[in-house]
């Protein structure tokens, strides 16, 4: 198991996660597809290149899916009970096709949790950045943890 329980962590701790994924046209695609969103700007090229972009756009929830999911690995996996809610999701640089993006976390609150003696909530910072270091999304996750037995 990869994750870590609640008390193995610390407010201002840092991850920066080693698996890095370059988006595909059909990861976009698919995703886009299968969450039944028209935006022509993932779909159409013609529509996308007569935009100020002047190319596909990748769509922003596979861009914030992406993220979550590079830092789970060493954030919660197996340590899991719930994931409580995003908050701050912002994405100020866009995603294009082709682009390479990697994540980081960083530990920025821990909170006892009130109606489970056996987990705690951990509030991370997620962060991706592209092949350019520009960041791409940002979100606070907060995840119910459980804590280590014994």
């Amino acid at each position: 198991m990869a994750g870590k329980y609640f008390d193995e962590w610390q407010v201002g701790e840092r991850v920066a996660h080693d698996i890095r994924r370059t988006v595909t046209e059909t990861d976009n695609l698919l995703f886009t597809t299968m969450t039944h969103n028209p935006q022509p700007l993932h779909l159409d090229i013609e529509a996308a290149k007569a935009s100020e972009f002047g190319q596909i756009l990748v769509n922003g929830t596979f861009t914030f899916s992406l993220m979550v999911g590079l830092s789970v690995g060493d954030t919660t996996l197996g340590t899991l009970v719930a994931n409580l809610g995003y908050d701050k999701l912002v994405m100020p640089k866009p995603v294009f096709l082709g682009d390479t993006l990697r994540a980081e976390s960083k530990v920025i609150a821990l909170k006892e949790s009130k109606s489970r003696p056996n987990a705690g909530i951990v509030t991370f910072l997620h962060r991706c950045l592209n092949q350019r270091d520009e960041l791409v999304c940002q979100c606070e996750r907060s995840a119910l943890i459980k804590r280590k037995a014994g």
